[in-house]
């Protein structure tokens, strides 16, 4: 009778060994597969490898937090884009100063009147924080950021920031 139940459990404890080894091959080939899957989205995908910002058309800067540029502006420097998740576009302009608060107010009616006190920067004459949850018409950005310093000559440097969150 030994030698029965030593080629029983021979035979069962080979079985276990196949059923554990199946069921720890099959979790292990679902993560390597996923893992794959993943470093080929990474290694394909042009938003990930973005190092920094792009240049980007300032009309589209400015159209993606519900402005335009206002008549007589300037562009300064080349407007840009930036992000994956979250998407930042910047743009910079110079207008007649006494232009600016009329822009801000034509451009956000909702938004509240410019601030002159706690603004970012020792430099910034004015400026205004936009929330465009309830704008309309819609836009693609969360929130505006507009700087603005009063320059000699009668205009004005604008920096205008709009972001999702």
């Amino acid at each position: 009778m030994s030698g029965k139940q030593g080629g029983a459990g021979a035979a069962l404890g080979r079985t276990k060994w196949w059923i554990v080894a199946a069921i720890t091959a099959v979790p292990a080939l679902l993560l390597a597969g996923f893992a794959a899957m993943v470093a080929v989205w990474v290694v394909t995908d042009d938003e990930l490898s973005r190092s920094g910002p792009e240049t980007a058309p300032c009309a589209d800067a400015l159209r993606f937090g519900g402005a335009a540029l206002p008549d007589g502006a300037q562009a300064v420097g080349a407007c840009e884009v930036q992000g994956f998740q979250d998407i930042h576009y910047s743009a910079a302009f110079r207008m007649p100063r006494a232009d600016v608060r009329d822009w801000l107010t034509s451009t956000y009616p909702d938004a509240g009147v410019p601030e002159t006190q706690f603004c970012a920067g020792s430099d910034v004459d004015l400026c205004l924080d936009v929330d465009l949850a309830g704008h309309e018409p819609p836009v693609d950005a969360h929130a505006v950021r507009v700087d603005v310093e009063y320059e000699d000559g009668g205009t004005a440097l604008v920096r205008f920031a709009a972001f999702t969150l």
